[in-house]
């Protein structure tokens, strides 16, 4: 599904001649068959969409740090351009949650898989990655989790 989409956008954005979206698509899909390549030497034909979405989030929090580095060092030009690929890139990845969302999904795991101290961490890791894969961001969830286990 997503990598029709990411065709389908990007003979969009060609049509319609918007080179910013061209070229934050041709990175993502540069990225994609960086996984594939990957998978392949693992036995798989190509990469997940769950693979493809955890580049994605990769992206974007590179993206989101530089965007922060260029406006420290006055930059606007390049902030704003990286804003402009974080802006596409979202596109294809599902609804993000909120801090307030993941929390009280910590909690319900929690309560699911009797964790009752920090050594159960990888557990409920786990369980966020396969239910939340793409959707939300996984080093807020750690420190929640953390605040949570304590």
């Amino acid at each position: 599904m997503i990598r029709e989409n990411l065709q389908n956008t990007l003979k969009e954005a060609m049509k319609q001649r918007d080179m910013d979206t061209v070229s934050a698509v041709r990175l993502i899909i540069a990225g994609m068959k960086e996984k594939d390549v990957e998978a392949r030497g693992k036995g798989k034909d190509q990469a997940s969409e769950d693979d493809l979405l955890s580049m994605m989030q990769t992206m974007v929090k590179q993206r989101t740090e530089s965007v922060q580095i260029y406006t420290n060092n006055n930059r606007s030009d390049l902030a704003e351009k990286e804003q402009k690929e974080i802006d596409v890139i979202m596109r294809f990845l599902p609804k993000q949650l909120n801090k307030d969302d993941i929390t009280a999904i910590i909690k319900q795991i929690v309560v699911e898989t009797n964790a009752s101290s920090i050594k159960d961490m990888g557990k409920i890791m786990s369980c966020l990655k396969k239910q939340y894969n793409g959707q939300m961001d996984f080093a807020v969830a750690s420190s929640i989790i953390k605040e949570v286990l304590q």
